[in-house]
């Protein structure tokens, strides 16, 4: 896998995981009693945005090592699926 490859995979990973981690523990402000004037009652009081990234930052590096392992050993290949044909290995020349 090149460098550039890994870096977009990660990306992707991180920009997926960070829309799952964006919601937890989140309290609106309608939820909490207060509302600002001039702002929905749906929006956060807290976002604390750092952690937020942090976490996100955490979850997909080791999900991305995980992903990483399984490629380069092979663990999981399309042999192993039922219904997909074998295909014959070529190489880019």
């Amino acid at each position: 896998m090149s460098v550039t490859t890994a870096l977009a995979i990660y990306f992707l990973i991180w920009w997926i995981t960070l829309f799952a981690i964006l919601p937890w523990g989140i309290r609106s402000q309608g939820e909490g009693g207060e509302v600002t004037p001039g702002t929905d009652p749906g929006a956060p009081t807290l976002a604390r945005i750092g952690m937020r990234l942090l976490w996100t930052t955490l979850v997909s590096g080791v999900l991305f090592g995980l992903i990483y392992l399984v490629y380069t050993f092979e663990l999981v290949t399309l042999d192993g699926f039922p219904g997909i044909p074998n295909m014959p290995r070529t190489t880019i020349r």
